[in-house]
């Protein structure tokens, strides 16, 4: 399986970063050696001193599909959920002062926060789906599927146009504003609505 990630595809996210808004959905992968173990902590790596944290919704691939059109993309998923992207800042920084690729400061082990699923059928509609995010029980990031520039059943048609999706790949939709630096101590606490997916702590 792989992990397949939306960047800038919230406003203001784009806007706190100060990067230009993309003419299309920007992509990058994670290993599935990124994924976090269930019930172990996040430890910072220690090339960076700036990781931070962004909350995403994320949708789990049901079927194998290739060139799907954007009016099927409803049947190639059933789940949906939420995690983080973790992100050493500082060494992304780095890397795209020099146009080098960013999977180093993206990609790392232990980068990518996958918390419990939800059947689909739960939500009146995927593109109205409210999410935060607490560090140490205070909101820090706030969002709705809504605000995404680009929609799921988009996102669907437009990665599966160079990526064959595959039963149990996993899309990171993008993050809204809001993301910020952990630290060791750090309890990180996601929400859908009343559901809470994930509880983390950062080492």
């Amino acid at each position: 399986m792989k992990l397949i990630c939306i960047g800038r595809n919230y406003t203001a996210h784009i806007a706190e970063l100060e990067n230009e808004k993309p003419k299309d959905p920007v992509i990058f992968l994670k290993p599935d050696t990124a994924i976090l173990l269930k019930k172990q902590p996040f430890f910072i790596p220690d090339f960076s001193e700036e990781v931070h944290h962004e909350v995403e919704v994320l949708v789990k691939i049901n079927r194998v599909g290739k060139h799907i059109d954007k009016k099927f993309a409803h049947k190639y998923y059933n789940e949906i959920g939420l995690g983080i992207d973790f992100t050493a800042r500082d060494l992304q920084h780095k890397l795209k002062a020099k146009g080098l690729p960013w999977e180093k400061a993206k990609a790392f082990d232990g980068a990518a926060v996958i918390g419990n699923w939800l059947p689909k059928s739960e939500f009146e509609d995927v593109n109205e789906i409210e999410f935060s995010l607490k560090k140490n029980d205070i909101v820090v990031q706030k969002g709705n599927t809504s605000h995404m520039l680009w929609k799921i059943d988009e996102l669907i048609e437009y990665v599966s146009k160079y990526f064959t999706l595959k039963i149990g790949d996993i899309i990171f939709t993008g993050t809204p504003a809001g993301v910020g630096k952990v630290v060791a101590n750090d309890t990180l606490k996601g929400y859908i609505g009343d559901h809470q997916p994930f509880s983390i702590t950062v080492k």
